[in-house]
């Protein structure tokens, strides 16, 4: 039974006759009829008793005439859906993501995305930098949005899409100079609370030599997995942090943000998408494009 067949039974059960049935579906009434007795004789019932009053549905067309219309609807819906699939424009996209990527650019790609192409599934997971490589040179996330440069054994794309400078995050107690900026001497003098070697590891031994250049010895206090662990940390006075500026969009009972006064000595903090080279066009390449990009 083709789909026709139960489009043309629909409409004829909904108008009651062969002729506006026919003229609704802006085919000929002959090929109509036609296709009904056709529908008829592979079912091996009748469906409609035909009069000059219309057609009207037998006890077998009303037994089948709520699972017609369901089976119709189910048909269309696989087609559309098919056809989306296969214009990238629909199925699913694994996106994992440092915390800094959900303060902002995250969110506003995924609304974008989300009035572009509503089919498309999102799973989302938050997930250290490393743990990203792992996850793509695996291929069990389709893009990750983590800090550069890192290695990764894969053939990836890569779109720098935000440079953010590092500032202090301390206890809200902590003293701060005349002009508004604390030094970096301080900051170590007080105790580092860092992100693991896991987490960010070209930007942890960035901060850690920055720090044995002004002659001090980097004293670690606490590791952290997670931002919102390491202001936590810092709002229990164990020790000061450098983040991100964008983390500064996080309030944090306790915490307050600072400028560093030898920010130039400093890493640029680099968030970038990576993303596998396919031949075609991928629903990562089209989310990508959503992004903005830092040059």
């Amino acid at each position: 039974m083709e789909t026709r067949h139960l489009r043309y039974f629909l409409a004829v059960a909904d108008t009651g006759s062969l002729t506006r049935a026919a003229e609704t579906l802006g085919v000929a009434q002959p090929a109509l009829s036609q296709a009904l007795v056709r529908m008829e004789d592979l079912l091996g019932v009748k469906l409609f008793t035909r009069s000059r009053r219309g057609a009207q549905l037998t006890v077998a067309g009303q037994a089948i005439l709520e699972d017609a219309r369901l089976s119709l609807a189910r048909i269309e819906a696989a087609t559309e859906h098919a056809r989306h699939i296969g214009q990238g424009t629909a199925g699913r996209l694994t996106i994992a993501f440092v915390a800094t990527a959900s303060l902002q650019l995250l969110p506003e790609a995924l609304y974008a995305h989300r009035e572009k192409m509503p089919s498309v599934e999102f799973i989302l997971r938050e997930m250290a930098d490393l743990d990203q490589v792992a996850a793509l040179e695996a291929g069990t996330i389709d893009v990750g949005l983590l800090y550069t440069p890192v290695e990764i054994r894969a053939h990836m794309r890569q779109r720098v899409i935000a440079r953010y400078r590092m500032v202090a995050a301390v206890h809200e107690d902590f003293p701060v100079g005349s002009d508004g900026k604390v030094s970096l001497v301080d900051i170590a003098r007080s105790g580092l609370v860092l992100f693991g070697t896991h987490e960010a590891p070209a930007l942890r031994a960035a901060v850690l030599t920055a720090i044995r250049k002004l002659g001090e010895h980097p004293k670690i206090v606490q590791e952290a997995s997670r931002t919102t662990t390491v202001l936590a940390c810092v709002a229990a006075h164990l020790g000061s942090a450098l983040v991100s500026s964008a983390t500064t969009r996080v309030s944090f009972t306790g915490v307050r943000y600072v400028e560093v006064r030898e920010v130039q000595m400093l890493p640029t903090m680099e968030l970038s998408a990576l993303w596998p080279v396919r031949s075609r066009p991928m629903l990562a390449d089209k989310f990508v494009e959503l992004l903005p990009s830092a040059g």
